[in-house]
């Protein structure tokens, strides 16, 4: 874990020379606000707002993550107010495992998950018996089952809502693809930087933190209509504290929407709800 930024606002106090008859003060206190976010988009989003969160008297901390268990270990345990780097499957079911008592704070984003290839250029000219590596995060299978079906490739049982599909309820799969879903996502890139299989599904967060332009250099791409919105998440007992609300405001301003959009050029999808 890393501290990317602390802005430190020094004086809480404002002292103000008083006009007129005497002197007068007025203090104004600066609250600290701790957050654990993904390198890329997250922390670099929260590092834009910041300033525009000093203003409002709110010192943003940000705690860095290059994982998916940890961040939400954190803010059970108090050592963030929230935590922004997770979508909203990926809550609902650490929430149900784990017994979290967190409220989901809102949308920020959406990062539409890929698909690469250093061997295909089209999900078109997969072979038979094809390897097909994901990470094993079961909240994203059903991203990956969605892609597959889309191009045709695979069919999902209808009775099963995608979001909730595992790789067991594939009821066809002609080219006998393989499926190894046993990855921890952050390795993603670096399996596909060593080619070791026909496509590789990556998170959009972890592609650009390699540099890897899911515009460009992925071979499918998740409709941006999906429902993985990334998300603020604090405890419950937090959900209507001013700060986080500030928080989500800033986030959420159209500042802040133009900057992705342009930042990530059509990479990561700013959201509203």
């Amino acid at each position: 874990m890393k501290k990317v930024k602390g802005l430190v606002i020094l004086g809480s106090t404002l002292l103000l020379a008083a006009c007129g008859n005497g002197e007068g003060e007025s203090a104004e206190e600066t609250q600290t606000l701790t957050i654990g976010a993904s390198n890329v988009p997250h922390a670099e989003i929260l590092e834009f707002v910041a300033p525009q969160l000093e203003e409002e008297g709110i010192d943003l901390e940000i705690e860095t993550y290059n994982d998916y268990v940890i961040p939400n270990l954190a803010l059970s345990d108090g050592d963030l107010d929230a935590n922004y780097f997770q979508h909203v499957p990926y809550f609902e079911s650490q929430v149900e495992e784990n017994d979290y008592d967190f409220a989901n704070a809102g949308g920020i984003h959406l990062e539409p998950l890929g698909a690469y290839s250093n061997r295909h250029e089209d999900l078109s000219e997969l072979p038979e018996g094809a390897t097909i590596l994901t990470s094993n995060s079961v909240s994203d299978h059903g991203r990956v089952l969605g892609i597959l079906q889309e191009a045709g490739l695979i069919k999902v049982d209808e009775s099963v809502d995608l979001v909730d599909a595992t790789f067991d309820d594939i009821t066809e799969n002609e080219l006998n693809l393989e499926f190894e879903y046993e990855y921890d996502a952050a390795l993603l890139p670096t399996l596909y930087a060593e080619d070791e299989g026909d496509v590789f599904f990556i998170n959009s967060n972890f592609a650009v933190d390699h540099d890897i332009s899911p515009i460009d250099d992925s071979i499918a791409l998740e409709n941006t209509s999906s429902p993985y919105a990334n998300i603020i998440a604090v405890r419950s007992e937090d959900e209507d504290d001013e700060r986080i609300a500030k928080l989500v405001e800033v986030l959420r301003s159209e500042e802040t929407q133009e900057f992705i959009l342009e930042t990530w050029d059509g990479a990561v999808v700013p959201v509203n709800e």
